[in-house]
């Protein structure tokens, strides 16, 4: 048996914490607060991460630690990303320049993505079609980055697991490599 340690981030309001509550097989921690900034539409916003955990079939378990979405937090980012195999990504796409928001992520996250596999989940791109998937691997491609990006509703546990399942299969093709 394996453990695997994959960190969620990704803009306020993508639904890191709906995701991991919604895989996790223990109690998800959360650490919700009302949420006391105005130019945040929502009523509770995740101050410092979320904790949840799941059995793949094989017996490894995966950890998921969830961020807070707001830059300033970053420096949760670094501490959270310590000794993470992967990284998922959310961004949710109503947001009004969600590929400014995608390199904010990148940018927070240049130091680990050097090394670590990663997957880029598109939230609401039923009702907000613009940016398309494609903008989005253009955005990635123009900072020298290549990563599997899905169109994903966090609320469907079907969803979130092809974004974990899609990030699992990146570390062992990268693990077989080194085996070569």
């Amino acid at each position: 048996m394996r453990e695997h340690k994959i960190l969620v981030t990704g803009t306020v309001g993508a639904g890191k914490t709906t995701a991991i509550g919604l895989v996790s097989e223990v109690a998800p921690v959360v650490t919700d607060v009302r949420n006391s900034d105005a130019s945040i539409d929502k009523a509770r916003t995740t101050v410092g991460l979320d904790y949840g955990q799941l059995t793949l079939d094989n017996g490894d378990i995966v950890r998921l630690f969830g961020t807070p979405g707001q830059a300033r937090f970053d420096f949760l980012w670094k501490i959270l990303a310590r000794n993470a195999l992967g990284l998922i990504v959310l961004m949710d796409n109503s947001r009004p320049d969600p590929l400014a928001d995608l390199c904010v992520y990148l940018d927070g996250f240049a130091e680990h993505l050097r090394t670590l596999p990663c997957v880029v989940g598109v939230g609401r791109m039923q009702s907000h079609a613009v940016p398309t998937l494609d903008d989005y691997a253009d955005r990635l491609a123009s900072t020298g980055r290549v990563f599997p990006i899905l169109d994903v509703d966090v609320r469907r546990r079907s969803d979130v697991l092809v974004l974990i399942d899609t990030l699992l299969m990146q570390l062992e093709a990268d693990m077989r490599k080194d085996e070569e």
